[in-house]
């Protein structure tokens, strides 16, 4: 059975900046591929504002270059569980 998609993703704004410059990209032109405001970008990555809807987020992760699947982004918490850990 599939998870239901949360309200909310709690990002790892860290890991959001570390990407965006492996991908040689400044914060204007991601924001520019994700569709959001630099500004709003600046603030994940500096972890002002943690949290994202799921339409923005998948628009990040897909500005980035993830798969649909891959939870690099997310911060910690928000893994799911693993069964026997």
């Amino acid at each position: 059975m599939q998870r239901p998609q949360p309200t909310t993703y709690t990002v790892n704004g860290a890991q959001i900046r570390k990407l965006r410059m492996a991908a040689g990209l400044k914060t204007r032109d991601l924001a520019s591929q994700a569709g959001i405001d630099r500004s709003y970008l600046t603030q994940l990555e500096l972890g002002w504002r943690k949290r994202m809807r799921p339409p923005t987020y998948t628009a990040l992760r897909a500005a980035l270059g993830l798969q649909p699947n891959d939870e690099q982004l997310l911060a910690t918490t928000e893994h799911p569980r693993q069964e026997g850990k």
